[in-house]
């Protein structure tokens, strides 16, 4: 397959992003995303909201520059303090296909949004919209592309388990939309269950970015690199402290110049020399310093959701 068509598939030309105007580490989210800042910030005394809203605009800028379409959305709501992330309540396929997913916690399930799916329907080829929020009501929950990362190549969903990503609505996810599920433990070094894969782990077209170290079973491991090296990607080993500082936590998108690897500068910093240099062998580095959303336990992936869809 050429080059340019496989970029296509894996990695989105357009993406939605939601700009905050009222950000704040959610409270709901501390007890298990250990990436989330410790300590309380008293957003109305500090210029947090202020910064965030800046950062978000300044990662839409860029990706702009790049030639990627970005579907930019503000948020105005006070309930809703990780609405920067919409990547976890809905996704999209090639065919048309959109899902929107159950949230874990009650606030977090304020961020769905009837227009950003109108949008998608009036500007891109919508086939159908295959809603699981219903599960919540039974505690069954799949945080959308931070619980899983996608190969949509190879056809494979790759998902650290937590009680974010439920195996019954996986199944439901990966039967509805063509996936084969990959689920694995992944805890950090002090054997704290990771809470969403993407922070961990990067599945771009020709390479693979994977906190191996945080995979718990040495078998399972040895698996998911011989299927991603399989397929012809270059597998590049995180450790622990480049999965803290959010290395993993990173989405190709195809810009105006081919592959870009959209990341926050935080997360370039931590990657070797070496790392960088087999990563650019491929893709186009792009960081943006986002410090203050990164106090929320997200990073630059998070803040992108791709549209995977053909344009109108």
């Amino acid at each position: 397959m050429a080059l340019a068509t496989r970029t296509s598939v894996q990695a989105p030309r357009a993406v939605v992003m939601i700009r905050p105007h009222h950000f704040e580490p959610n409270e709901q989210t501390r007890v298990d995303n250990v990436f989330q800042t410790d300590a309380p910030i008293d957003a109305a005394a500090m210029t947090v909201s202020r910064d965030a809203f800046d950062e978000a605009t300044a990662v839409a800028d860029v990706l702009q520059r790049h030639g990627i379409a970005v579907h930019l959305f503000d948020d105005d709501g006070h309930a809703t303090p990780d609405s920067v992330f919409p990547n976890n309540w809905f996704s999209t396929h090639h065919g048309g296909h959109v899902a929107v997913f159950p949230m874990c916690t009650p606030n977090r399930r304020l961020e769905r949004r009837s227009d950003v799916i109108e949008m998608l329907k009036q500007a891109y080829r919508v086939q159908d919209v295959i809603d699981y929020s219903g599960l919540e009501v039974d505690g069954l929950f799949l945080e959308g592309t931070g619980a899983m990362v996608l190969d949509h190549l190879d056809r494979i969903a790759y998902v650290a388990r937590s009680h974010r990503a439920d195996p019954i609505v996986l199944e439901r996810f990966c039967t509805n939309f063509g996936y084969e599920p990959m689920a694995f433990d992944a805890v950090d070094p002090a054997g704290i269950a990771i809470y969403h894969t993407n922070v961990l782990m990067c599945v771009a077209t020709s390479f693979a970015l994977v906190g191996l170290d945080a995979i718990v079973d040495a078998t399972r491991r040895d698996e998911i690199v011989e299927r991603l090296a399989g397929s012809g990607r270059d597998v590049i080993a995180l450790r622990h402290d480049q999965v803290a500082d959010f290395a993993g936590n990173a989405f190709e998108l195809t810009g105006s110049s081919g592959s870009v690897l959209a990341m926050s500068t935080r997360a370039r910093r931590a990657l070797t020399t070496e790392q960088i240099e087999r990563i650019e062998e491929w893709s186009t580095i792009v960081d943006v310093d986002i410090p203050t959303i990164e106090l929320a336990g997200g990073s630059v992936r998070c803040m992108l959701a791709g549209i995977h869809l053909q344009p109108r």
